[in-house]
């Protein structure tokens, strides 16, 4: 592919602010693209960018979920999930050092080799890569950034003594489990954190950690790839891991990216070991300076793929590169499970033509979510698609919901739960291809529904098993409690009681439940958590919920079914309002952050919707002077002074004034505005806007449903009733468009007095009002 635009290659450490330098020029375009390397990192990033610009314009892209809305300008995908054939202006991969992975690298070195963006396209990671982004895409330009902290080494330490904010490393499961145990025992708990939660079930145990609610983290290396945390030290109880081929000795660049998480932003970091393990001699020392050996040779599979014939899809994934840096992936799970389906005859009968063969090649990239035997994920393979080219050509629904059912189902232990999470992410990938199933919408949302309730039943399996609750004051929270008052930071809200919640829930207090099963998980004597309403289930529905569930009011309240969340607030300018959160003191900091995150992404929504005439994709077409008019009607809310716009009026052209009118703009002699922001939605929305810019008393009252005129208060600022759409002239507010009704009928000589009740006003005030308009 030729590089027509410009490509950089942004590589270095951990905390060098790569993503967020990528996100921010993303951001500075029209559109843009960025490809993750986790589907959890993918949701982190997604809750930024639509804090920023809202969700109307931003789309989320995995294998399990797409979030696509009507008219998006960024996507935030899966580097796997990335719809390719999609053209933006602004292109980025991040982590491209997992071009070297031994299963997901060839998707990582095809972006690399073919991905671009219309105008700027970029790469983040190592700086081990930069020999072959050098050799590979010569004309990259390459930059490095300093680490924003610094990572240091601390050695080896007991378990017992760990500081706190601290993240314990292990490389399988079951030492996880009997790390946290160790944790709980002599320090009153830890949060958990595998690579197989689901990101509900990680985010509820991220959150216990970032609220101070634990101090401690027992992760496997899931968390080095770019999630945020408030990790201080990071400690490794385990320096080998099972690859999927074979245990092996960890490389000092992996060992970096994991101890990379200890110390954000500005914060200094980290990282050690838990005695008796030690780093092989010369490892502290490179990870503190960021020196390891450059990546040799990236994973590689041919993109032109030939589906005349399973042999020749076969022979075409198998071709060898032709660069010595690119090695042939040998052993990826969807080539394999081809190899293995086209050993049966009934599947090479049915497998005949491209469009047969390129099904086939669809349903073997069906991931191993549960990474069970081989041939059981095989056989499911084979059920599919002999589903999906037989006569329906769709997945047999009574068949489907029996084995959903069977998943359905929040009884049994850790791992229990965790096997159907890894089940049902299956049928949520199948639900995504909306070919394949009857009623797609209707199977994302039931699957989706399943995947919450086995998470938030994991969640409190883990916190259960991995959370003291002895009598008294844990050790747990004694020791968050001297870690707080060492630091300065203010004590955690008080939380009432098993009792005081049970009468909160009596006396229905609306955030009852939650209250009550904050208390029933509480330390004390052990007890079932409730089912039902609890609080990760609640903050989930509002995170999840639809822009249209929230209402507000004219003084910029937000509420979901009358609980108030939160209200506008004074932000940089008055389309990009602030939100200052509800008490909300039933939920943890966690908690609250996150719903004040779909808050901030409701209000970027809300100027979205409010200015869609004005943002519309045919405007692109526009002379520069055209554009500088819909800026002014976009900084005023839809309505704008002709005097102010002058320049730009006189160069308009004829197509310039078709395209306004189109989209319902209004080019009038004293006026501009848009007619459909003068229906009465449009100005309490405009109204709510205003009341968190202007300060309190310079806004004014809301007009009277179909009100044409209203006196303008003294005190009011002008400036906020020409945003709700009522421009002050004289001693009224007129609405836009009956001032430039008015306007029109006194140039032609109509008498002021014959024209008062157009403008809504007593016949001795028409004269001042008239001149006013003429003036």
């Amino acid at each position: 592919m030729v590089d027509a635009s410009p490509i950089t290659a942004v590589l270095g450490p951990t905390n060098t602010g790569k993503t967020h330098r990528a996100i921010e020029r993303m951001l500075a375009h029209d559109s843009g693209m960025i490809g993750l390397p986790l589907r959890l990192l993918a949701r982190e990033v997604y809750d930024r960018v639509t804090t920023r610009v809202g969700e109307a314009r931003v789309a989320l892209v995995t294998g399990e979920e797409k979030r696509v809305p009507r008219r998006p300008s960024y996507w935030v995908c899966t580097v796997e999930a990335m719809p390719v054939d999609l053209e933006v202006d602004f292109l980025a991969i991040d982590e491209i050092q997992l071009a070297a992975h031994d299963q997901r690298g060839h998707v990582f070195t095809e972006r690399l080799l073919l991905s671009r963006g219309r105008r700027e396209t970029w790469f983040l990671g190592a700086e081990t890569m930069r020999p072959l982004v050098a050799e590979l895409v010569p004309t990259a330009k390459i930059v490095q950034h300093p680490r924003l902290s610094r990572l240091s080494s601390a050695g080896a330490g007991k378990l017992s003594r760990l500081p706190p904010r601290s993240a314990v490393v292990a490389f399988s499961t079951p030492q996880v489990y009997e790390i946290a145990e160790r944790l709980r025992a002599q320090r009153g708990g830890a949060a958990v954190v595998l690579g197989a939660l689901s990101p509900r079930t990680r985010n509820a145990q991220v959150a216990l950690f970032q609220s101070g609610e634990v101090d401690y983290l027992v992760a496997t290396d899931a968390i080095g790839m770019g999630l945020n945390l408030d990790v201080r030290h990071v400690a490794f109880a385990a320096l080998r891991k099972f690859d999927g081929r074979g245990v092996r000795d960890l490389d000092p660049a992996e060992l970096a990216q994991i101890a990379g998480r200890a110390g954000r932003h500005l914060a200094d970091g980290t990282f050690g070991t838990v005695a008796p393990l030690s780093l092989p001699d010369g490892v502290a020392a490179a990870i503190e300076a960021h020196r390891f050996p450059p990546v040799r040779r990236l994973l590689w599979r041919s993109s032109e793929l030939d589906r005349r014939s399973i042999d020749a899809l076969l022979a075409s994934l198998r071709a060898r590169p032709r660069a010595r840096s690119l090695r042939l992936v040998d052993d990826a799970e969807d080539t394999a499970a081809l190899a293995r389906l086209a050993e049966d005859p009934e599947i090479r009968a049915r497998a005949r033509g491209d469009e047969a063969v390129g099904l086939l090649w669809e349903v073997c990239r069906i991931p191993d979510f549960r990474k069970l035997l081989f041939e059981s994920h095989v056989a499911l393979l084979a059920e599919i698609f002999g589903q999906l080219s037989g006569p329906r050509a769709a997945l047999d629904a009574d068949w489907m919901a029996a084995r959903v059912a069977e998943i359905d189902d929040v009884g049994g232990d850790i791992d229990t739960l965790i096997t159907r999470i890894a089940s049902i992410r299956t049928w949520t990938y199948i639900s995504n291809h909306a070919r394949w199933v009857q009623d797609a919408a209707g199977w994302q949302e039931r699957t989706r529904a399943i995947e919450d309730r086995l998470s938030d039943a994991l969640h409190e399996r883990l916190v259960q098993r991995f959370v003291e609750r002895g009598g008294g004051a844990s050790r747990r929270s004694r020791a968050a409690s001297d870690a707080r008052a060492a630091s300065g930071a203010r004590p955690a809200p008080r939380r009432p009681g098993p009792a005081e919640a049970e009468a909160q829930v009596a006396a229905g207090h609306p955030f009852a439940r939650i209250a009550a099963l904050r208390a029933r998980l509480a330390p004390g004597p052990a007890a079932a958590p409730a089912p039902g309403d609890d609080e990760a289930r609640w903050v989930e529905s509002i995170v999840a919920a639809p822009h249209e569930r929230f209402s507000l009011d004219v003084s910029g309240r937000i509420a979901v079914e009358e609980r108030l969340l939160g209200q506008l607030a004074r932000g940089p300018t008055l389309l990009l309002p602030d939100v200052k959160l509800a008490p909300l003191e039933e939920l943890g900091p966690g908690a609250r952050s996150r719903v004040l995150r779909r808050l901030v992404a409701f209000a970027r929504d809300l100027v979205e919707e409010l200015l869609d005439p004005l943002r519309s994709p045919e405007l692109k077409a526009l002379s520069a002077a055209a554009r500088g008019v819909v800026y002014q009607l976009e900084q005023g809310l839809g309505t704008a002074a002709a005097r102010d716009a002058g320049e730009q009026l006189a160069e308009l052209t004829e197509e310039d004034r078709a395209l306004l009118a189109a989209r319902g703009v209004e080019v009038g002699e004293r006026v501009l505005y848009v007619q459909h922001l003068l229906r009465r939605r449009a100005i309490e929305r405009r109204l709510a806007l205003c009341a968190a810019w202007f300060e309190r008393g310079r806004v004014p009252a809301c007009p009277a449903p179909g009100a044409v005129s209203v006196a303008a208060a003294r005190g009011v600022d002008p400036r906020a009733y020409a945003a709700i759409g009522y421009p002050v002239f004289g001693t009224r507010a007129i609405r836009a468009d009956v001032a430039e009704r008015v306007h029109r009928a006194l140039a032609r000589g109509e008498p002021a007095a014959r024209l008062s009740s157009w403008m809504g006003c007593p016949a001795r005030e028409a004269p001042r009002v008239a001149a006013s308009l003429l003036g």
